[in-house]
């Protein structure tokens, strides 16, 4: 049973996060890279992430944490079998996944492939979701940032 519900869980978060952008290991690139000071440029500007916050404390807070640092044991499955809300704050791997692939998992939620976030879809609009995502996006370091956005990048240009 554990094994199904394991092989069920990975099959589901393939599908939901496009593995595109996924790197081999398991440390974000702030641990892989020496400590440099570095410069990003990120795609928001502060007037974003701050309507992103006052969306995310409204919405996705409840389950996600009020700082996005995730359910306590998200990485285990509860009860149900269904796994807690993951961290967005950029210790989890959410950073692994494309723009397209984070904006679809807020707009269509993952209910419809047997995890518990809701669609969101009729209740915030195109530009409250992408505000969310400049908002956690925002908690993110400059190194762990400038990764995603070159995954992100190659990830447009592959049309996915």
């Amino acid at each position: 049973m554990t094994q199904t519900r394991t092989m069920v869980f990975v099959a589901i978060t393939a599908s939901v996060i496009g593995m595109a952008g996924c790197q081999p290991s398991s440390q974000s690139p702030a641990q892989n890279s020496a400590s440099m000071p570095m410069t990003v440029t990120r795609w928001y500007d502060a007037q974003r992430a701050a309507r992103g916050d006052e969306v995310f404390r409204q919405n996705c807070a409840a389950c996600h944490g009020a700082n996005a640092e995730g359910a306590p044991n998200w990485q285990k499955p509860g009860p149900d079998g269904k796994y807690p809300a993951p961290p967005l704050n950029g210790t989890a791997h959410a950073w692994h996944h494309p723009f397209a692939s984070l904006k679809d998992t807020i707009r269509n939620g993952t209910a419809h492939l047997g995890g518990s976030m809701p669609p969101w879809r009729d209740k915030l609009s195109e530009q409250d979701i992408e505000s969310v995502i400049a908002w956690f996006q925002s908690h993110w370091p400059d190194e762990l940032y400038a990764a995603w956005a070159r995954m992100d990048a190659e990830s447009r240009r592959a049309g996915r």
